[in-house]
Formats: C-alpha cells, structure tokens, sequence
C-alpha cells in the first residue's frame, strides 16, 4: 500500500496560465521548464494527473528533483519555483569582472611587480584587487581577463621575451 501524500497540489488558473506562458517562451531556462511541467502534470484540480514517477520519466528528470519541486511549491508557492537561486560557492554566482575591473586588472598587471616578487601572479593580483576593488573579484576572472587581453605573466618586464634569434638573409 502506497503512503499517502503529504504535499498536494492544486494549481489556481492564474497560475496555470503563468507556468504555460513560462513554457511558450523562448528565453526560459531549461530548468525552470522542466518545473513548470512538472507541476502541471502533478495538478490535482486540472486535468489528468500523472504520478510521481510517471511525470519523472516523461520530464526526463529524477525523482529528487519531482520532490524537490513539489516541497519548494508547497513551501513558497509558485514564485519559489520559478524562480532560480544561484549558490555563493557556485562558479556561476561569483563575481565576473566588468569593464572598470578589467582595466584595473590590465593595469596592475602591467605596473611595477611588487617588492620581493620577481612577477606578478593571479593570486598577488586578487589581494591587491581585495584591497582596492569594493567587490572582489574571483582568480578565474582576473585569469579570464589576462587571457583575453593576451596578457601572460610568466613574461618578464624586461622585454627579454621579445628578442628572439631571428635568421640572417
């Protein structure tokens, strides 16, 4: 005999209208999606319901991410799951460098190396930017920056990278 529901879900119009708008939209993440299809197929009040495992295998999603959306709905309603929270640890939510920092970086990198250091590296440079910069910004971003400025800092200052041997014609 199968436990009985604990969280049940009974959609009004005007949020089934929403998560079908959401649906039909072209910039919806993947993610919020497949929740919006989820709770219309677990809807009690419109329509055929489907069970949990069903709605999984017809999302292509697991049975932890059915949970998870059901006990997000019950707990903040709608607005909890459509809307999608980034983690502070995740690579995504940190910090990316805009124009202002970048400059900041270029400039740094380019500037006198500091004492006791025979260059700079991304790590010197994130604690100098924690102290001028506000907001920090993360190693990935000043490397980022680096890269797409051709910027390398294994290169000296002297300018020794640039005299190569070049044949005599």
């Amino acid at each position: 005999m199968a436990r009985p529901k604990i969280h049940r879900i009974n959609l009004t119009d005007n949020e089934v209208k929403k998560l079908k708008s959401l649906l039909r939209k072209k910039d919806t993440s993947k993610t919020v999606r497949s929740r919006c299809q989820i709770l219309l197929d677990l809807d009690e009040s419109h329509g055929k319901i489907l069970t949990h495992i069903q709605s999984a295998k017809s999302n292509g999603v697991c049975m932890a991410t059915i949970q998870n959306v059901v006990c997000a709905y019950s707990n903040g309603g709608i607005e909890n799951v459509i809307t999608l929270k980034q983690s502070i640890n995740s690579d995504n939510a940190r910090r990316l460098a805009d124009g202002r920092a970048e400059a900041l970086i270029i400039e740094l990198a380019c500037g006198p190396v500091p004492e006791g250091h025979s260059r700079w590296t991304i790590r010197l440079l994130e604690e100098k930017l924690k102290v001028i910069l506000e907001t920090p910004v993360s190693r990935e971003a000043i490397r980022r920056t680096l890269k797409k400025t051709n910027l390398d800092l294994t290169k000296t200052t002297t300018g020794a990278f640039l005299q190569k041997k070049m044949p005599i014609l």
